[in-house]
């Protein structure tokens, strides 16, 4: 498939984004500027992007606890972001929910959740509004590997089936669920052949191919839109650190590979697309440095906004906990 050169360069700096966007909340994390947990995207920034590249603004979007990347893919402002990172006032939730549980209602973001595979349920529930509403949203639902072998997985994906609920479901395979290689936990190769079992489509896609994932995306979008129900896309991918920034293996080599980390590394999607565009004349060096200072530049101003943004007052702890 063919692109034009405007929305080839879009797709890399949203990528380029959610890296550097990363990479400094590693940084902020370590200097101690982030109190809570941070669960790092880096590595695969195709699926975030690719999958947003084809959304529209108003598509409901349930982010698993490694959030970040694809809550910014979906357009939110990283200042405010990284604010609720802090856990300052200005953060999208006022400091209350923090990295793993970043909600963007504007956006249509109901939440990162902490618990594993708990969006699952909550995505029938938003498919189920998205095919009530009669306005072609559709839900997608993003959750990894350790998730696809929890209940919530077989359940929501049953009762999505059966109702023929506009969501696309997007298993992020990085091979680990924490600490514990998902080869060794599972008795199949692709998860994608689960969804046979509901009369779903399912499909294994290069999750660090950002133009395969936008290609199998904007096909399931399609489909949920027409009334044809939902579609799993598992995309194959490789996280760049451990579980949680903290994480001894990143280093140590506890429980994973360092060759298979190796192998993994030489098909980074931020380098290869930008060598891709280089050599098929999409962009020439000046442009993507052009991208890449104004993406650098935007997340240190992202930076600077947290570290101004007013902490909390205590007397905010139980406003906005529930509805009026």
């Amino acid at each position: 498939m063919k692109y034009d050169k405007e929305f080839k360069k879009a797709m890399y700096k949203s990528m380029y984004e959610l890296r550097v966007f990363e990479a400094t909340v590693q940084r902020m994390y370590n200097e101690g500027f982030i109190p809570n947990s941070a669960h790092l995207y880096a590595g695969e920034e195709a699926i975030g992007s690719g999958i947003c590249a084809a959304l529209r603004p108003d598509d409901v979007m349930l982010p698993s606890h490694r959030g970040h990347g694809q809550i910014l893919a979906k357009g939110c402002d990283m200042n405010r972001m990284m604010a609720e990172l802090f856990g300052k006032k200005d953060g999208y939730c006022k400091g209350k929910g923090g990295s793993m549980h970043l909600a963007v209602a504007d956006h249509n973001v109901l939440g990162s959740i902490g618990i594993v595979g708990s969006n699952m349920s909550l995505a029938v529930g938003a498919g189920m509004a998205c095919k009530k509403n009669g306005t072609g949203q559709v839900a997608v639902c993003f959750f990894g590997d350790g998730a696809a072998n929890r209940g919530t997985f077989h359940e929501s994906m049953n009762l999505a089936s059966i109702q023929h609920l506009p969501i696309i479901y997007v298993l992020e395979n990085n091979f680990y669920a924490i600490s514990e290689d998902s080869r060794d936990m599972t008795n199949i190769e692709k998860f994608s052949v689960r969804a046979q079992g509901y009369g779903v489509p399912g499909y294994t896609v290069d999750g660090n191919n950002p133009w395969e994932v936008y290609e199998y995306a904007k096909a399931a979008v399609e489909r949920a839109r027409a009334g044809e129900g939902p579609t799993l896309l598992e995309c194959v991918t490789w996280r760049h650190y451990g579980h949680y920034e903290g994480d001894p293996d990143a280093r140590q080599w506890i429980y994973r590979n360092k060759e298979e980390h190796e192998k993994w590394m030489k098909r980074d999607p931020i380098p290869n697309t930008r060598k891709e565009l280089l050599e098929d004349g999409t962009a020439t060096e000046e442009e993507l440095k052009a991208i890449e200072n104004e993406v650098e530049a935007a997340v240190a101003a992202a930076v600077e906004f947290a570290h101004n943004s007013p902490w909390p007052d205590v007397s905010e702890t139980y406003t906005d906990m529930y509805a009026d």
